[in-house]
């Protein structure tokens, strides 16, 4: 899933427990806590409304189009500004008294503690002062919002175009928020700042109606006249040509002279002043727990012993001495490689569509939006990964959009594209995310929670949920998923390799090329990834290994009352969790179905 940036809103972090939430003080009158609820709920609302406001890009995400001509403030003064405004939410929120709370109520305020404690230590840490990477970096970040903008109307292009003018402000406070990194000692490698500089090369080169940002030229509303249409054809490419193009230009020669020269040598963060504190910092942000990179990277070593122990299997029934072997023989088999870009697209839409008639034999609980398979934007597709998902608008005006690389088609196989529809769209991302966003018993900041672990452990578990539903019958189906999940244990070892144990990129390399079926665009795409995103790579395993211990537990004390649908309802209907907090809401949930099951005998 494509994370959404500092830039455009900060993620829900940390953990707390329900259990915690539950010990309440003696129950107060309940007028009196009546009208804590309400100033509670009146508090949550003014902060959402703050993070609107303060996040544009995120406002037109989610389809609110009150500031849709604005981009969101990355100067240095605006970040502590912002700092101060935390500070005075988290006191406020702090002195809410929940005593008698439901527990609902009392986890909204515990959740919008920690979410705002979080931001705090994050600012502290300077994480801002990073703003140019070759996966989400700003210049990236501006292009990409595109997809997410309705062009429904003159309206939304005249908006669009006052986007397009302040372009050039967004960059200028870029390159100084990096010019204060370069003074602070925080720098991404040097190596992936050169590829930063192709990429901002790339963007900025293509003229007018052939530029990334003229994308809304090519398809006006059908009702627009055509003096409007010609006007505003003029206005935005001279603003491209003219303002934003020319930033672009000022932006690179910045990276390539005077920022990329002084990148740090080291792939891992640990180089960084105060690096390895960072990394703990991002560690438990990422997997919302408190465990060890020692820790994890022992765990994915584990998880690629038993990973490799099944794909041996599958390739000794196919024949073959060992899973080296069937590994080279699958890469050079012309039949698992795409013959086009739409032919790979095709692929993903095929699956999906397969999924869609099984969803209700796994849930109640549905989404409503629709998801459409579109190709990564020319500019990028050298650093994305294979596929990415963007998420639509609650109201489900824009569809989900599933994103897929198509560069360089011949030299991926097509493998592990069935579990990776799976992931991206139904029943992962797409599923998950759509039906967040409708809860109708929680807050926005809920709706929209990002805790990475439980939303990629939620996506890795659905991969596997084709296998339950009885797809991947096809042996080297099966093994497509097997390599897809193999990818997320490597990523234990590789991500606490490079910013634990100090590893090489070249040693990265060599592990990868050892325990994995990747294709090479993709391994080396992915490589740069962990480097450029420390503890990213950590949420899917731990967080599809809590899922799938959450349901063996249940399944077990639940016996045969164990239901897949309420389960699945269960991990659902809350919205995005920390790991803990997601395991003591199943754990009551199991403690409930035993209640009302010997209460109907």
């Amino acid at each position: 899933m494509k994370i959404l940036s500092t830039l455009i809103c900060a993620s829900l972090l940390g953990s707390v427990s329900l259990a915690a939430v539950a010990q309440t003080a003696p129950v107060a009158p309940q007028v009196d806590v009546a009208t804590r609820v309400k100033a509670l709920n009146a508090l949550l609302a003014e902060q959402w409304q703050h993070n609107l406001e303060n996040s544009p890009e995120f406002a037109t995400t989610l389809g609110d189009l009150r500031y849709n001509d604005r981009w969101s403030d990355a100067s240095l003064a605006h970040v502590q500004s912002e700092r101060k405004v935390t500070a005075d939410f988290l006191k406020r929120f702090e002195a809410i008294d929940t005593r008698g709370f439901s527990s609902d109520d009392a986890l909204n305020q515990q959740l919008m503690v920690r979410q705002l404690k979080d931001n705090l230590r994050g600012v502290d840490l300077k994480l801002y002062e990073m703003p140019l990477d070759q996966m989400s970096g700003i210049h990236l970040q501006l292009p990409e919002l595109i997809s997410s903008i309705p062009f429904d109307n003159a309206k939304q292009y005249e908006d669009y175009l006052q986007r397009l003018h302040a372009v050039p402000k967004v960059l200028e406070q870029s390159t100084a928020m990096a010019q204060q990194g370069l003074r602070d000692g925080l720098m991404p490698p040097k190596f992936l700042l050169e590829k930063v500089v192709v990429q901002i090369d790339n963007i900025a080169k293509p003229a007018g109606a052939e530029n990334a940002f003229a994308e809304p030229l090519k398809h006006f509303p059908d009702n627009m006249p055509e003096a409007d249409r010609k006007r505003l054809r003029e206005a935005i490419i001279a603003a491209i040509d003219n303002e934003v193009r020319p930033a672009y230009r000022k932006l690179g020669e910045f990276v390539a002279k005077d920022y990329a020269p002084h990148g740090r040598a080291q792939p891992g963060i640990w180089q960084l002043p105060n690096g390895d504190a960072i990394y703990r910092f991002q560690v438990e942000q990422m997997t919302t727990t408190t465990e060890s990179p020692a820790r994890i990277h022992a765990l994915g070593l584990a998880e690629v012993k038993r990973i490799e122990t099944e794909m041996t299997a599958i390739a000794k029934a196919q024949g073959y001495a060992d899973l080296a072997g069937f590994r080279a023989a699958m890469k050079e088999n012309p039949k698992l490689h795409p013959s086009s870009r739409e032919d790979l697209l095709n692929r993903y839409r095929g699956f999906i569509a397969q999924m869609q008639p099984e969803l209700p034999k796994l849930f109640g609980l549905l989404p409503k939006t629709k998801v459409e398979v579109v190709q990564d934007e020319a500019y990028r597709e050298k650093e994305a990964s294979a596929a990415e998902y963007h998420q639509g608008t609650p109201d489900g005006s824009r569809a989900g959009q599933v994103f897929i690389n198509t560069g360089d088609f011949a030299n991926r196989t097509t493998l592990t594209i069935e579990s990776t529809a799976y992931h991206e769209a139904i029943p992962g991302h797409h599923m998950q995310i759509s039906i967040a966003q409708t809860l109708p018993a929680l807050p926005p900041f809920r709706q929209q929670a990002g805790y990475t672990a439980y939303i990629e452990g939620w996506a890795l578990y659905a991969e596997r949920l084709g296998k339950d539903i009885g797809f991947y019958k096809d042996p080297l189906s099966d093994y497509g998923r097997l390599s897809d999940e193999l990818l997320r244990a490597d990523r234990l070892v590789l991500d606490t390799g490079v910013h634990y144990k100090h590893w090489t990129r070249q040693q990265m390399v060599d592990f990868f090329h050892t325990h994995s079926s990747q294709d090479e665009p993709d391994l080396q795409a992915e490589t740069d990834r962990y480097i450029s995103w420390p503890g990213q790579a950590l949420a899917y395993k731990m967080g599809q290994l809590k899922i799938l211990e959450l349901r063996e537990r249940a399944k077990k004390e639940l016996g045969e009352r164990f239901d897949i649908r309420a389960f699945h309802d269960e991990i659902l209907g809350g919205g995005a969790l920390p790991l803990d907090v997601l395991e003591t809401r199943v754990n009551q949930w199991i403690a409930a179905s035993k209640v009302n099951k010997d209460t109907a005998k």
